[in-house]
């Protein structure tokens, strides 16, 4: 629990510090829009050092009350199961395909009122929100489902070999890409754009597989495919060659997840995307973005420039976080192998900020998805649900969680990788530190109203 723990305590710290004087902590809205979140009654500053206190808390508690044997003994939990495979891969290819016919016809010829169109409520409360979270919840069931590679299958092993050298970078410049599109782009609300932007997606892809191979470009290139296994990877549920293996959640992040540094930086890539989307819906970056668009500064140079600076940042303390690991815990390893081994613990954050930021906005928008799926081509009123205020905890709980998953995962990964049990916490630290940061910058996220999106 130490590596997760000491990341989250890390990220706590900074995202404290720098929020201390933002005044009053409020509950977010969970992407809904017009749900007004209720204030917490303790100020920010208290609200972010205490979620910081927590995750260092349990990262002392994880260096004192585990020991190698308790590890090996959690890791090996679990049981097989036996399933009809092949059955359910036809149907997950049915409901894919057949997602992706509803998502094109009905974003073309249906409402175009984003709350009564088919195409924007299945994409984004159905898909991106309700579907992804059963990814890191239960398991990945993409590869199954997936539209894009069930058509692009034909295509078989393409004309020329994937450049190794290239690794995981294309996977994170279109990953990028897709959040750079997501918010600046009326995406999320023109039924026209999103029905487009699906074809031009199955464009690329049947290309890509075209020249690399469908096993290449869905495995190494395509960043949902990419998203979702590593989603998979925090699940309770994995597909084995013999069936499917119940184990505890996070336990496939201590496997050797990683192959190289360019696939590390798509972990973090994953991580600052999460961030980035919910950061520009905050009154911070809304004031930040009016004070310089006027000033000259053209709102897509702003937006390009905090999304890929953000991530070179990101990237940047990271790496260095595995560097200082490698001073505090003198190792043979490379700091590129450090950062490597640790970057798994990062998933658990990730997906718990997914959750944080989507379940009430699924929950508020499940009738209007049941209605899109009966009657996709009808417009209709349909009511959301109304929250109740005791969810609005959930968002904060399942950040906290997931902080402290990743403590786990990076305590369980510094006992596998070091021989000593001193070496094995000091190379903790850094990491620690780092997810503290990462822990806050969540908890602030989720705690501020959220605003529309300025300037696009």
């Amino acid at each position: 629990m130490s590596g997760r723990l000491r990341a989250v305590t890390g990220t706590a710290a900074v995202v404290s510090a720098l929020v201390a004087f933002t005044g009053t902590a409020l509950a977010h809205s969970g992407g809904l829009s017009g749900a007004a979140p209720d204030r917490l009654a303790v100020p920010t500053w208290l609200f972010l050092f205490t979620g910081g206190g927590v995750v260092g808390a349990s990262f002392l508690l994880a260096s004192f009350a585990t020991d190698r044997a308790f590890i090996e003994h959690v890791h090996e939990l679990g049981r097989r199961v036996r399933v009809p495979g092949s059955a359910l891969a036809w149907l997950g290819r049915l409901v894919g395909l057949g997602g992706l016919l509803l998502v094109v016809v009905s974003g073309f010829f249906g409402p175009t009122a984003p709350m009564e169109s088919a195409a924007i409520v299945v994409v984004w409360a159905g898909w991106w929100a309700g579907y992804a979270m059963t990814t890191y919840l239960v398991g990945n069931t993409w590869p199954a489902v997936d539209p894009f590679r069930t058509l692009a299958r034909p295509l078989g092993d393409g004309v020329r070999e994937y450049p190794e050298r290239l690794g995981a970078w294309p996977s994170v410049a279109f990953l990028l890409v897709l959040v750079y599109v997501e918010v600046t782009s009326p995406l999320a609300d023109d039924p026209r754009v999103l029905a487009a932007v699906a074809l031009a997606y199955l464009a690329v892809a049947l290309a890509g597989s075209a020249a690399f191979g469908v096993a290449d470009w869905f495995e190494r290139v395509d960043p949902i495919s990419r998203i979702f296994r590593l989603y998979g990877a925090v699940a309770p549920i994995t597909r084995t060659d013999d069936g499917l293996r119940l184990r505890l959640p996070g336990a496939g992040l201590v496997d050797d997840l990683l192959a190289d540094r360019s696939e590390v930086g798509f972990v973090v890539a994953l991580v600052w995307a999460t961030t980035f989307d919910g950061l520009t819906s905050t009154p911070v970056w809304t004031d930040l973005a009016e004070r310089v668009v006027p000033a000259g500064v053209p709102a897509p140079v702003l937006y390009t420039g905090a999304l890929v600076g953000g991530y070179l940042v990101f990237l940047g303390v990271y790496r260095a976080s595995a560097r200082l690991a490698r001073r505090t815990a003198p190792t043979y390893r490379t700091a590129a192998d450090i950062a490597r081994l640790f970057a798994p613990s990062l998933l658990a954050i990730a997906a718990a900020y997914h959750l944080a930021h989507y379940l009430t906005y699924f929950l508020a928008l499940s009738p209007l998805l049941v209605h899109a799926l009966v009657t996709p081509l009808t417009a209709g009123t349909v009511p959301g649900l109304t929250i109740p205020g005791w969810l609005q905890a959930v968002p904060v709980v399942s950040v906290l969680v997931g902080h402290l998953l990743a403590i786990w995962v990076a305590h369980s990964i510094a006992f596998e990788t070091f021989p000593s049990r001193i070496q094995a916490l000091r190379s903790q630290y850094a990491v620690t530190l780092v997810m503290v940061l990462y822990t806050m910058t969540s908890l602030w996220i989720v705690t501020q109203p959220e605003l529309p999106t300025p300037y696009v």
